[in-house]
């Protein structure tokens, strides 16, 4: 492109090399897709960029996997750095209490109306004491109340929904690449979770990297972790043979269960002191505990108006309570990052 004169003098324009941009995609809050448009269905050696405006880069195409791979990496590298960024503005913003753990993208999976299925973009979002689901990014203060659902880390169970395990050529080149394999996949995609809510609920998601799976699954750990410290403990409303109770997990203490009207301890119990436990599926546990005097297990049966809030409750005390004994718990339970290289 022709420059202007550096001096009057010059009776001709010099000229410099530019870049001149067909189309310029933010990478803040950017998503990626591999899949083709609401389905699970794999792109090859293809992707598409997606601006958080809306903006598209079209489908990608690459001649071989490996380009695929290295431009995949770059530009998810970048997508992610920007991220940190953003949430380490945010955080300035925020009490030491309501700091941002992690966010970004994933895939929702929802049932069609022939039983197919179907996935949206949504946004995920760990802060504070809440785990949130956006259908678009916050990109201001005001936009956290927005959310389309708010659950309390501390009643929500991570699980990781499906990760198929080879040889490690196979990881090495599936980390990055996803590079399809003919398996027997319930929706061909290897990467998902489940996030279990109250009343036996869940959202499944799937993310694009392997690299990200370990992400989120680490992020949920700590977030919890950090969100049951902070509360210290939780009470919930039950009945056993009529009579009304309350049914405390606390950090330091255990299990207790009193007379709401009263106040009056009927039995407590430590953590290390639960054995086991059943359930029906609906609103009744059975909690056996291990009494310290008579070495005896004794039955103790609760029922809840959701169970399934209070079971992952229990679920997240003792993981935090077992991670502060022992630090490297956490990374010992991960499931994703024992078989996949991290960026």
């Amino acid at each position: 492109a022709p420059s202007s004169p550096s001096s009057p003098i010059a009776n001709e324009p010099k000229y410099e090399k530019r870049w001149l941009d067909t189309l310029s995609v933010p990478l803040s809050m950017a998503r990626i897709s591999r899949y083709k448009t609401g389905t699970d269905k794999l792109r090859s050696n293809a992707f598409e960029v997606l601006a958080l405006d809306g903006v598209s880069t079209g489908i990608l195409q690459f001649y071989t996997a490996q380009e695929s791979a290295d431009w995949l990496r770059a530009i998810s590298t970048n997508i992610s750095d920007l991220t940190l960024q953003n949430m380490k503005m945010a955080n300035k913003c925020c009490s030491p209490s309501e700091q941002v753990i992690h966010m970004g993208w994933v895939n929702e999976r929802f049932e069609g109306a022939d039983s197919s299925h179907l996935y949206k973009f949504k946004f995920l979002a760990l802060k504070g004491s809440s785990f949130y689901i956006f259908s678009t990014p916050p990109v201001s203060t005001l936009d956290w109340v927005r959310a389309e659902k708010i659950y309390n880390l501390c009643e929500v169970l991570f699980k990781i929904h499906k990760l198929w395990l080879a040889d490690d050529c196979w990881l090495q080149a599936n980390l990055y690449l996803g590079i399809h394999q003919d398996f027997d996949l319930e929706d061909q995609r290897p990467y998902c979770f489940s996030v279990m809510v109250g009343h036996g609920k869940s959202h499944y998601f799937s993310v694009e990297l392997g690299s990200e799976l370990a992400v989120w699954e680490k992020s949920f750990q700590r977030a919890i972790f950090l969100e049951v410290q902070r509360t210290g403990s939780k009470t919930y409303m039950c009945s056993w043979q009529g009579d009304t109770l309350c049914f405390t997990v606390d950090f330091a203490l255990g299990f207790t269960c009193f007379d709401s009207k009263t106040k009056n301890v009927l039995w407590r119990f430590k953590f290390s002191q639960l054995k086991g436990s059943s359930d029906d599926g609906k609103t009744r546990v059975k909690l056996l505990f291990q009494n310290l005097d008579t070495k005896q297990i004794e039955t103790k049966e609760l029922e809840f108006q959701d169970l399934t809030t209070v079971l992952h409750c229990i679920h997240s005390f003792i993981a935090a309570k077992v991670a502060s004994v022992d630090p490297v718990f956490i990374d010992s339970q991960s499931i994703a990052r024992k078989y996949m290289y991290s960026n």
